[in-house]
């Protein structure tokens, strides 16, 4: 069966797959996206990806005209496709056709749901702190949208270093986020990540990490990742992930609240898929 994707309600194969090179998302990164983990063909956590979604799009001025009933029928026919025990599961929508410039051109969004492999995340990984910061109070701040550059830039800063992941601050030195990921840190045996006022990422395992466990949230300095006694990462393709390396600090990797935060969320996978 070859690899299906579906654009705008057609499902095409991957070959097939096309948008217009006048599209919005590709001329000037007008567009949000959502990322789910899959499991033997059934993605996790779909409800508070598919609230995200359109929140994220609420906040560019798009419009989702497809039902959650129709995007989750899209997905499973994807996944269906690929036949993969771990995958990702990628909604994008964009702006649509447009003049090549900043503003918006007649035609309706682009929706596209796409699929592929996704590898098993190591148990602990390295992180650099980047050097340029998150501004919190741009109009971008907290949305996940299609205009990575930032992210790309800072992830291949970190790749550059032997890290798989950037870490970045805001421009008031509080700590932020990852280019893929949110942040948590144990410091003085206190749980805790940064607010969404910091304008990181509203993370969906982010969310479900402060449910399960007693992390807190609260303004934490970037400084703090030079002392805290632990800190790992949470993001969809990393679940939880422990941090042995913050620049040339090591740090002991998975320790007791990490441990507790991975049994909490590898426990409610087992127990529901849309929690």
């Amino acid at each position: 069966m070859p690899e299906l994707v579906w654009i705008n309600g057609a499902v095409v194969s991957a070959d097939d797959a096309t948008i217009s090179v006048f599209d919005h998302g590709l001329t000037v990164g007008d567009g949000v996206f959502e990322t789910l983990k899959a499991v033997a063909g059934e993605p996790f956590a779909v409800r508070r990806h598919l609230e995200r979604l359109r929140r994220s799009a609420s906040a560019l001025g798009l419009e989702v005209p497809v039902g959650d009933h129709e995007l989750r029928a899209a997905m499973t026919e994807v996944l269906a496709s690929h036949a993969l025990p771990l995958a990702r599961v990628r909604i994008t929508v964009t702006g649509g056709a447009a003049p090549l410039g900043s503003e918006r051109g007649p035609a309706a969004t682009t929706i596209v749901v796409a699929a592929g492999r996704l590898g098993e995340p190591a148990a602990s990984t390295a992180v650099c702190v980047a050097p340029w910061p998150r501004n919190e109070r741009g109009a971008l701040a907290g949305v996940k949208t299609t205009s990575y550059a930032e992210n790309v830039v800072a992830l291949a800063f970190a790749k550059e270093r032997g890290c798989s992941e950037s870490i970045v601050a805001t421009t008031t030195g509080l700590l932020c986020e990852g280019t893929g990921s949110n942040v948590f840190v144990v410091v003085d045996g206190e749980l805790s990540t940064p607010p969404l006022s910091s304008g990181c990422l509203a993370g969906v395992t982010r969310e479900l990490v402060l449910e399960i466990t007693d992390a807190i949230e609260r303004d934490i300095p970037i400084t703090a990742l030079l002392t805290a006694e632990e800190v790992f990462l949470t993001s969809t393709g990393r679940d939880v992930q422990a941090v042995h390396q913050v620049d040339d600090r090591t740090l002991p990797g998975s320790g007791p609240h990490t441990a507790r935060a991975h049994a909490a969320l590898s426990e409610l996978m087992t127990r529901t898929f849309d929690p």
